[in-house]
C-alpha cells in the first residue's frame, strides 16, 4: 500500500471515531422512565430483544415520573414511559408528545412490619388503611419525590382528609428517593410503605415484611408510552424512537413484557390497545 493510501485510510478511521462512524454513534435512543421499571428488572429483560431485532440501542434514564416528564418536556429524551396517566395526557396536550398509549399495568400495595402497629393487615380498602395508620401515628415512609407512586399515594391521602404535610418529620417520613431506597429506609425503621408490586416482588431486602394492604381498585397502576414531539424538539430521533414505541405496542413487545417474571411471578400485564 502506498503512503498516500495509508494516510487516507488513517484519516477515514479517525473520521469514523472509536464507535465505527456517525451512523453507529447515532443508533440509540433515550427513554425517560421510572425507577420501578428499572428496579423490577423489566428493561434488562425486554430491551435486548428490541435491540437484537432492530440494532437500535435503548438507553434509559430512570427517575421519578414527575422528573421524567420534566426531562422529556425539556427535550432530554426521545420516548417517555411512565405511570401517571393524567400527567402524561397533559404532556401531550401541551405539545410535548405526539400521542399517549397504554402499555401495561400492575398495582400498588402497602407493605408493613409483622407487628402491624396500625392493624391494617388484610385490609382491601387503601383509604381506610391509611386513615388507621394516621390515627395510630404509625411510621409511614413516603417517596416524597413527585413520582407516579408518590402521586398515587397523595391522591389516597387526600381522600382520607389527613394533612400529611403537617405530620412530615413525625410519623410521616419523606425520603425524597426512588422506590428501592425508600423500601430500604422504610423496612429499616419499621414503617409502612406504599410501593408498586413489581418493585416489591423484585426487592431483595424484605426482611420479615409482608404485603398488608392490596386489592383496592384505587391501587391500579397504569403505565403509558409517548413519543417526544420532534416538531418541538428537532433533535429527537423520531425514526428509531417511533420504531421502539411501535414495537412495545406490538404483539411481540407485549409478549416480551408478559414473559418477564421474578420468582415465577408475572410483574407487568400488557394492555396496549385494550
Amino acid at each position: 500500500m502506498t503512503r498516500a493510501c495509508i494516510c487516507f485510510a488513517i484519516a477515514a478511521l479517525m473520521a469514523m471515531g472509536p464507535f465505527g462512524g456517525a451512523a453507529a454513534r447515532d443508533e440509540f435512543i433515550l427513554v425517560q422512565s421510572t425507577t420501578s421499571t428499572r428496579n423490577s428488572g423489566l428493561f434488562e429483560h425486554v430491551l435486548p430483544l428490541f435491540t437484537a431485532k432492530t440494532g437500535i440501542e435503548v438507553r434509559v434514564v430512570a427517575v421519578g415520573t414527575g422528573q421524567a416528564i420534566r426531562n422529556a418536556a425539556n427535550g432530554d429524551g426521545d420516548v417517555l414511559l411512565v405511570h401517571a396517566k393524567d400527567a402524561e395526557e397533559q404532556f401531550v396536550a401541551e405539545g410535548n408528545g405526539e400521542a399517549r398509549f397504554d402499555v401495561m399495568y400492575n398495582d400498588f400495595v402497602i407493605v408493613g412490619p409483622p407487628s402491624d402497629p396500625a392493624g391494617v393487615a388484610g385490609m382491601r380498602d387503601a383509604v381506610a388503611a391509611l386513615l388507621r395508620i394516621a390515627e395510630a401515628a404509625a411510621l409511614f415512609a413516603s417517596r416524597g419525590d413527585d413520582s407516579g407512586t408518590h402521586r398515587a399515594e397523595m391522591a389516597l391521602w387526600r381522600e382520607t382528609g389527613v394533612d400529611v404535610e403537617a405530620a412530615s418529620g413525625g410519623w410521616y417520613r419523606e425520603t425524597g428517593s426512588g422506590m428501592g431506597t425508600t423500601l430500604n429506609i422504610g423496612t429499616g425503621m419499621g414503617a409502612y410503605v406504599m410501593t408498586d408490586r413489581a418493585t416489591w416482588i423484585a426487592f431483595g431486602n424484605k426482611r420479615d415484611y409482608r404485603v398488608a394492604v392490596e386489592g383496592d381498585p384505587r391501587l391500579f397502576n397504569q403505565y403509558g408510552i409517548v413519543l417526544v414531539n420532534p416538531e418541538r424538539h428537532p433533535h429527537v430521533k423520531a425514526g428509531p424512537a417511533r420504531r421502539f414505541v411501535e414495537w412495545v405496542l406490538s404483539e411481540e413487545g407485549q409478549q416480551a413484557i408478559a414473559s418477564f417474571r421474578v420468582d415465577g411471578q408475572q410483574l407487568f400485564f400488557p394492555n396496549a390497545g385494550s
